[in-house]
């Protein structure tokens, strides 16, 4: 699973997979039953700001600014392999691990997390 993957099920929560449908068999003189067409349901808003808050330690680290901080509050891997790789998947081969690179990787994450239904604040995003 991606570093990314791992980020987002962790604040998100895992997406159990659709159960396979039964195969059953019936008679052939019967016809197949009538099966109601799917119906697309609205993905829930996730605030990523009040979930962040929520879980234990958040209150003694600074995930608002801090990528390493996040990774560690999530219970992600935030060692300087794991953030560059992270770096790698949000599109940046570039990333030697300095200041500038983890505020970029910060505010990157949280684009995509806002791009993947999250609700995040302005302020993580500037």
């Amino acid at each position: 699973m991606s570093i990314f993957g791992k980020i987002k099920d962790a604040i998100f929560g895992k997406k159990d997979p659709a159960p396979a449908p039964s195969a059953q068999r019936r008679p052939a003189n019967q016809a197949p039953a009538s099966v109601p067409p799917a119906t697309p349901t609205a993905k829930p808003v996730i605030d990523i700001e009040n979930n962040l808050d929520n879980m234990p330690g958040a209150d003694n680290l600074n995930w608002r600014t801090s990528i390493v901080d996040l990774m560690k509050l999530l219970g992600v891997d935030s060692d300087y392999d794991s953030r560059k790789a992270l770096a790698v998947e949000m599109g940046r081969s570039d990333y030697s691990g300095s200041a500038e690179d983890n505020i970029w990787l910060h505010k990157r994450v949280m684009a995509e997390l806002a791009a993947n239904g999250g609700k995040v604040p302005a302020q993580f995003l500037d």
